[in-house]
């Protein structure tokens, strides 16, 4: 199917991309990762996570399987060679070339278009490489999709304070049936307990002057949580931000002068 013709709206996605092949490729990744990479067949892909022992982010990905011993990890523009790195410092006697590839992704949206599966932006959409096709959405546009889609993003909801369950992570790219993988323990425990105190949602803000990165949320007297992104729309402002698990839905939440209310 031709995607240019097919899709509703194109949009760049600024990548890098780590290709980890050879003989031991998939069980390399399998012990490294969060999910279960050894269950793709050529051609499929999902998302995952590298992780400190303590279950921090390192970087989140999307793993395209393009052979039975050729991976192709696509994560974000400025986690790269940080990636490649990490995989290379732990690869021991792992027989698998790890490096940086370059190429372009694009997303395309609409039903029917053929590429890499992204969720991310609450619209069916996938991902195209190398393909030359011209944008229709700009970046703040993008912002204001996956803003409103719940969906974090590193360098503002996913850094080294936040836990992989308040970001919402577990959910999109943890296996919590495969073996062992670094800061699998910390997320077992989480996930057996019940919940994280704190979970992202999206808010609507009132005016037109956009919260600094980390402003307070408040709730009366009690400060329950921060924002994390926000970009203007007509009407307003959309924002995430983490919230305590225990703030009604409902709840009129103060910012600076201004007033958010949950939007879903």
């Amino acid at each position: 199917m031709d995607t240019a013709t097919s899709a509703t709206a194109v949009a760049r996605r600024p990548r890098a991309f780590v290709r980890v092949a050879g003989p031991d490729a998939e069980d390399y990744l399998h012990r490294m990762l969060s999910n279960d990479v050894a269950a793709l067949a050529a051609g499929e892909s999902c998302q995952a996570l590298l992780l400190t022992p303590k279950a921090r982010v390192i970087a989140p990905l999307r793993v395209l399987r393009r052979g039975p011993d050729d991976f192709l990890l696509l994560t974000e523009p400025e986690l790269g060679e940080a990636l490649r790195a990490a995989l290379v410092r732990m690869r021991f006697a792992a027989k698998a070339e790890i490096e940086l590839e370059e190429h372009t992704s694009t997303l395309v949206f609409g039903d029917g278009a053929e590429g890499i599966p992204n969720d991310d932006y609450g619209e069916a959409a996938v991902e195209v490489l190398d393909a030359e096709l011209e944008p229709t959405l700009d970046e703040e546009a993008l912002e204001e999709l996956r803003i409103r889609a719940g969906t974090p993003r590193f360098g503002r909801e996913i850094d080294d304070r936040v836990l992989p369950a308040e970001a919402g992570l577990v959910e999109r790219a943890v296996s919590l049936t495969k073996g062992c993988y670094p800061g699998q323990e910390p997320i077992a425990r989480l996930h057996h307990r019940g919940h994280a105190n704190r979970g992202l949602r999206v808010l609507g803000i009132e005016g037109e002057e956009l919260p600094e990165p980390d402003a307070e949320l408040r709730l009366g007297e009690k400060a329950v949580g921060r924002v994390t992104s926000a970009v203007r729309t007509e009407g307003g402002i959309v924002a995430l931000a983490y919230l305590r698990v225990e703030v009604p839905a409902d709840a009129v939440l103060e910012i600076g002068r201004s007033r958010a209310r949950s939007l879903h």
